[in-house]
């Protein structure tokens, strides 16, 4: 492989995706070095160095432990008073609740505390909102029916750190709360025992890329350090929360967040925990989605990631935690077939809505800055999905809200596109009194808005964010090519050399190698919507893959027609099947040659 170097690369301004390619690059200078003192092959320390890792940190990078990143608890604001909170009711044997949202970082934070929990000789109360019931997050009646069930402490996990109205009615009837989470905050914590968030405005931590998940993990670190400080029975045999380090892994993974410091050696460890196959419910989930072979960042993000998300979308919201912290193997088979059926259910739904929901897309991104579109018919459950898939094809920030009724207000779910902070948008859009409730993230956000707000709120948000999408629209076209090669390069020595630098997700984005002047030699529709191949060059190199969800768009046109010769640009993977290993590539851009 060689590196990829100049202006648009391969002369591609405007590739089939309507994007412009342009080389990442690297310094020549720290590429060798890099090489020479970790002993790794060129492409590798290539890869490194275009991504911003230097000599200083490279070792930490390439070998991302705990011990190195692991946070001090009490670099968290409200930290040491969670764990006392928490040690306590396990000590004292308070009924205490756990109240996730019903995402995969959600029930995965869920899950460690319920397992944490049950090590130690107690078990949760367990309650997730039903998205289309109850929406986002922790409300007063919510904690009313906890009440009633006998709940004297409440831990919300990925959620209440902007829920003020509903901790204030807790406090009220006598239920202390702790707060576990990871949302932007933009003012004073609400009234709780304690709330934990490193994007608290105050939290000198340092770690507001954690996801929930993270943060439940160096919670539990908290409770078996004040376990300890105290001499609490059993404190010399706590339980360990690496062990469950899978767990805190998915919902990293799934919540999108940047594989750097602390998160990469989350993911890299919990991958470690996941191939040793402990937690049961994982396990089945694998199984019934016929998923074998050597678990991967992948295997998080789509393959058990939407499958355990299908239950707080179109079914049972608790589903995800009961799934993964049980350890009765028949209940985890028969919740991982539920998944796998809400998941089908899932797909189904979300296929109707795109096709409804495009075309009305192109017209909105044709007049602002930012799209929203929406049906009182559209399910809440599959919004989010049909956000980042329009997005991802107009290139330009997409809400996209469903509803019950049209007598109920919208539930909304925005993705946006790189360098455009869409949370802080919607947050501004809340404060201004257009929506009931909102927050996020810069890349994703959620929002409650009644239906006769949204045409002001598309005036909002689109002149708010037209500054920022004008600034970044470059980027947000940009494809960035790591290497260029003959499909002969793409061996196994290729794939080690990738492993050796992995895990790849957000922050440290999978390499993409650009295959000059291909033709496609074979090409078939599979499930519906992907599409199988062959490439093959001019010297005589072959290599098979996938192109998927491609058909309804300009490459799996192409690669159906198979009439003309294309730069592809591609991810390659290792592909295990029936025992036999071989590389194969997944098309993420063609153009033109």
């Amino acid at each position: 492989m060689r590196s990829a170097s100049g202006g648009a690369f391969l002369g591609v301004e405007r590739s089939l995706t309507n994007r412009r390619w342009r080389a990442r690059e690297a310094d020549l200078a720290l590429v060798e070095a890099l090489r020479r003192r970790f002993t790794l092959p060129e492409i590798a320390a290539r890869l490194l160095a275009s991504r911003g890792v230097t000599l200083e940190n490279a070792q930490a990078f390439l070998e991302p432990t705990l011990k190195t990143h692991f946070p001090d608890p009490s670099s968290f604001a409200d930290m040491d008073e969670a764990a006392r909170v928490i040690e306590d009711a396990i000590v004292l044997g308070r009924r205490t609740a756990v109240f996730a949202d019903y995402d995969v970082d959600g029930g995965s934070s869920a899950a460690q505390l319920v397992r944490y929990f049950r090590a130690r000789g107690r078990e949760l109360l367990i309650y997730v909102p039903d998205r289309m019931k109850e929406g986002y997050g922790p409300s007063a009646l919510a904690f009313e029916r906890l009440k009633a069930e006998g709940a004297d402490l409440v831990i919300t996990v990925d959620c209440g750190a902007a829920a003020e109205g509903p901790l204030n009615a807790a406090a009220d009837l006598g239920l202390d709360v702790v707060v576990l989470d990871h949302h932007l905050m933009s003012g004073p914590p609400p009234r709780a025992r304690a709330v934990v968030n490193p994007n608290r405005l105050d939290c000198p931590s340092r770690q507001g890329h954690l996801t929930a998940a993270g943060v439940v993990l160096v919670a539990l670190a908290a409770i078996n350090r004040e376990a300890r400080r105290r001499g609490s029975i059993g404190s010399n045999n706590l339980p360990d929360p690496l062990h469950t380090l899978d767990l805190a892994a998915i919902g990293t993974v799934c919540d999108v967040a940047p594989l750097t410091g602390f998160n990469r050696a989350i993911v890299a460890q919990g991958l470690k925990v996941l191939r040793n196959g402990k937690n049961i419910g994982l396990a089945a989930l694998a199984e019934n989605a016929g998923r074998k072979g050597h678990a991967s960042v992948y295997d998080f993000g789509f393959v058990l990631g939407p499958r355990i998300n299908a239950g707080g979308r179109v079914g049972d919201a608790s589903l995800a935690t009961r799934l993964l912290s049980t350890e009765d193997p028949e209940e985890a088979r028969e919740l991982a077939a539920t998944l796998e059926a809400l998941n089908q259910e899932r797909r189904q739904r979300e296929a109707e809505m795109l096709a409804e929901a495009e075309t009305a897309a192109i017209a909105e991104a044709e007049k602002r800055a930012v799209v929203i579109v929406g049906s009182h018919y559209w399910h809440p459950g599959v919004i989010g999905i049909a956000a980042g898939r329009l997005k991802d094809k107009l290139l330009k920030p997409t809400i996209v809200l469903g509803g019950v009724n049209e007598h109920e207000p919208a539930k909304g779910s925005g993705r946006s596109t790189p360098g455009v902070n869409l949370g802080a948008a919607v947050a501004a859009a809340k404060e201004a009194g257009l929506l009931i409730n909102g927050g996020g993230h810069a890349a994703a956000a959620g929002l409650t808005v009644e239906w006769d707000r949204v045409e002001p709120l598309k005036d909002f948000l689109s002149e708010r964010l037209a500054g920022e999408l004008a600034a970044a629209e470059g980027e947000a076209r940009a494809l960035s090519i790591d290497a260029t090669g003959a499909i002969g390069a793409l061996d196994f020595s290729l794939i080690d050399a990738l492993d050796r630098i992995g895990p790849y997700g957000q922050g440290h984005p999978e390499p993409i190698f650009a295959l000059p002047d291909v033709r496609v030699a074979f090409a078939k529709i599979v499930k519906e919507d992907h599409v199988r191949f062959t490439l093959e060059d001019a010297r005589g190199g072959k290599v098979g893959g996938i192109a998927f969800r491609a058909m309804k768009g300009p490459l799996g046109e192409a690669l159906m027609k198979r009439d003309a010769t294309y730069h592809a640009a591609v991810r390659v993977k290792k592909n295990e099947w029936n025992g036999n290993t071989r590389a194969e590539v997944e098309i993420v851009d063609l153009a033109k040659a």
